[in-house]
């Protein structure tokens, strides 16, 4: 049983600057969704970060919407939100996968992306882990997109190759 099941979780990321989120969320099951944004809240706060909600449709606008948002605002990172339940089709394939997918594209791409799509069997499968007293994975979304934020400022200003690095971002003329 997945409740049962213990595993390690990596402290929290410590910031310098403040940290600023885009959280994507599809209200499609608006219960559950709440309880996620909730848990995110809380993680992103806890680090002292800053963040802004939208709602799209369903899980496939999802990262589409993050997408814009990368080439037309500027947040360090983002979470992305939404719960897609199985039913009698082979929608919830397609619904999973390209979700999933196209979120991993975007995190290949550079962007900080924690990716707390839930895709389960059933409702309740989906409200234990939406609950942030319980699985929390709105919260662990948050979790995993302030650590790839930590990473990329961390690399952020190692340069690489050869020649002439200044000692300062700033040049001087001579």
């Amino acid at each position: 049983m997945a409740g049962q099941e213990s595993h390690y979780i990596l402290p929290r990321p410590e910031f310098d600057k403040p940290v600023k989120l885009l959280i994507v969320v599809s209200p499609y099951y608006k219960d559950i969704a709440d309880n996620m944004v909730a848990g995110a809240v809380a993680e992103i706060e806890a680090v002292g970060g800053t963040y802004e909600v939208i709602e799209v449709p369903g899980a496939l606008e999802i990262p589409t919407a993050i997408g814009i948002s990368d080439r037309a605002s500027n947040f360090d990172g983002y979470v992305a939100l939404g719960c897609v339940i199985r039913g009698e089709t082979t929608h919830y394939d397609t619904v999973c996968n390209d979700s999933s997918r196209a979120i991993q594209l975007l995190g290949l791409q550079g962007l900080c992306i924690g990716n707390g799509i839930l895709t389960v069997e059933n409702r309740k499968q989906a409200e234990v882990r939406a609950d942030p007293e319980d699985q929390n994975k709105g919260g662990g979304a948050a979790a995993a997109a302030l650590h790839l934020i930590a990473l990329a400022r961390k690399w952020g200003a190692q340069t690489k190759g050869v020649g002439f690095k200044p000692a300062s971002d700033s040049y001087r003329l001579a």
